[in-house]
């Protein structure tokens, strides 16, 4: 298998809604008018290539957006402009253990360098227990976690330098 990460195009916005609606229990909704309002922000917007089929996507925003995400806001509380973060990432289920996270996280972590760390949120209640083991084994730390009992995030950081 072939796998590359290449910018969102418009004839991918069925399959880029159709991936966050299969993974909507650990990512944010997102409608059409959503996606073309963070597309507008997003400093990379990717879909993972997989021999020529829409195998997952990525959004990634820097410092200093106009994004309304409270998770993005409370990063930027405590780093102000030294952290990159990576707002949703969905693999296809019917493409999942194939490295193609790796590969996306790769990137994405070489981009985020100049920033000196990657910042990112990862369902704490009810527990994401697959996503906070891949992180925990690439690096990433708990720096706080925002929610209730009923639900919350934690917010994890992986230092880049």
């Amino acid at each position: 298998m072939t796998a590359a990460l290449r910018p969102i195009e418009p004839r991918d916005h069925a399959a880029v809604l159709a991936l966050n609606a299969d993974h909507v229990e650990v990512l944010a909704p997102m409608d059409e008018a959503r996606l073309h309002e963070l597309l507008g922000m997003a400093d990379r917007a990717d879909i993972v290539d997989a021999d020529g089929i829409v195998a997952g996507f990525v959004l990634t925003f820097g410092p200093g957006t106009a994004y309304d995400s409270a998770n993005y806001r409370a990063f930027t509380d405590r780093y102000g402009d030294e952290f990159y973060y990576l707002d949703r990432i969905a693999i296809a289920t019917a493409h999942q253990r194939r490295g193609l996270a790796s590969l996306v996280y790769d990137e994405i972590e070489r981009t985020a360098a100049p920033y000196a760390r990657l910042a990112l949120e990862v369902n704490a209640v009810p527990p994401n227990a697959g996503s906070l083991a891949f992180h925990a084994a690439r690096g990433f730390l708990e720096v706080g976690v925002l929610g209730d009992d009923t639900k919350a995030v934690s917010l994890m950081v992986k230092e880049l330098g």
